[in-house]
């Protein structure tokens, strides 16, 4: 199980990257951090980055304002 903004809970798959998260959760906003265990992945990393077993995944969408 994946655990996801600590409140939705997905079933984890062998293989699935970030990419493949913010597309099932249909996560577009262009400015996103990902953190997986509280360690930060940059962003280039996304596509290849697998998610563990277990995981507590954080996406936070950056915005910003006046």
């Amino acid at each position: 199980m994946i655990r996801v903004n600590d409140r939705d809970e997905l079933e984890w798959e062998a293989g699935l990257t970030i990419t493949g998260l913010l597309h099932r959760f249909r996560y577009t906003f262009p400015h996103i951090v990902v953190t997986i265990d509280g360690e930060v992945i940059p962003p280039q990393e996304y596509p290849e980055q697998t998610v563990p077993e277990g995981a507590d995944v954080r996406v936070i969408h950056l915005i910003a304002g006046g």
